[in-house]
């Protein structure tokens, strides 16, 4: 009986104009920094979403979808009648409701300043978690003795610092170390420059970078391969780190891109393609054998020492 009482509060005009709604526009109104990517929008807050025909979104970690509905239900905790009359009244259709909603504010406050979390008084955990991903020792050690990785001291995540090209810290990704089938925590630390990406010490003597999703994806790589060249990861699908990688080292003439290989991934693949083929740059793709990206390829493999 609910039910019924609360699908019959709003029209059909009602409800098709709600779900006509242009998420670009509503994210950009709700605080969010939208950007678009060729054919799709996303969020810099989370990388991982994909709004298509600016009407449906999908976020890919979560594996969850929907529309401006229930985009408003899953972030902002809107039950389904909230979230129809907070959209209409975005819409400029507001109505008289026995809902009472309270609007959502534009996320005015100064952005906070770039700080890298503490740093634990060992790496235990981290170090345990990426063997268990099956990484290989070495390349554990090589990161950490970088210092592109650490433990953080208050909740244990591994903390993945991207370095601009003079070695100043600008980004840092976290990762869960509790890691339920590949689920845990991510995020990124407050005032991430996502522009610098994640990259491994550059060699001003090689011509090419290879380009991941992941630093766990690039960590993966360096694994099952001995040696390598140059390095970077978007830390998700953010290009502008791997146009500021090749502005900051202009000897880089060759890219190979080794994203995931999955629709967001191939799609973003066959775009970066297009783009630096006609740059100049010689562009090819490298996909993990089996499995979607590189990680789950290393496990696959089952043979985590290699690259010791």
């Amino acid at each position: 009986m609910l039910s019924t009482r609360i699908n019959n509060r709003f029209s059909d005009a009602e409800m098709q104009i709600v779900r006509e709604t242009d998420l670009p526009e509503l994210l950009t109104h709700l605080g969010y920094q939208v950007r678009q990517i060729g054919r799709y929008h996303t969020t810099a807050e989370m990388d991982s979403l994909r709004i298509k025909e600016r009407r449906t979104w999908f976020r890919y970690s979560q594996n969850i979808g929907g529309d401006a509905i229930t985009f408003l239900q899953q972030f902002h905790g809107k039950n389904f009648p909230e979230a129809v009359e907070y959209l209409l009244n975005f819409q400029g259709k507001a109505r008289d409701s026995p809902v009472k909603t309270m609007p959502f504010e534009k996320r005015d406050e100064p952005p906070k300043a770039f700080t890298l979390p503490p740093r634990n008084e060992d790496d235990r955990r981290v170090f345990a978690y990426l063997r268990k991903r099956g990484i290989a020792p070495q390349v554990i050690r090589q990161f950490m003795n970088s210092g592109l990785l650490y433990e953080d001291a208050i909740h244990h995540n591994c903390v993945f610092v991207g370095r601009d090209s003079i070695g100043q810290a600008k980004y840092a990704g976290l990762r869960g170390t509790y890691d339920r089938d590949g689920k845990g925590f991510r995020g990124d630390v407050t005032g991430s420059d996502k522009n610098v990406g994640f990259s491994i010490p550059h060699d001003p003597r090689l011509d090419e970078v290879r380009v991941f999703e992941a630093p766990i994806d690039l960590m993966s790589y360096l694994t099952l391969h001995r040696h390598t060249s140059n390095a970077l990861a978007l830390c998700g699908l953010y290009e502008e780190a791997l146009k500021n990688y090749l502005q900051a080292h202009p000897k880089i003439r060759r890219i190979v891109l080794c994203l995931d290989a999955d629709a967001p991934g191939r799609e973003t693949t066959r775009r970066l393609k297009e783009e630096y083929v006609e740059q100049g740059y010689a562009v090819t793709v490298e996909e993990p054998r089996s499995g979607k990206d590189w990680n789950e390829y290393l496990q696959k493999r089952r043979s985590p020492e290699r690259g010791r």
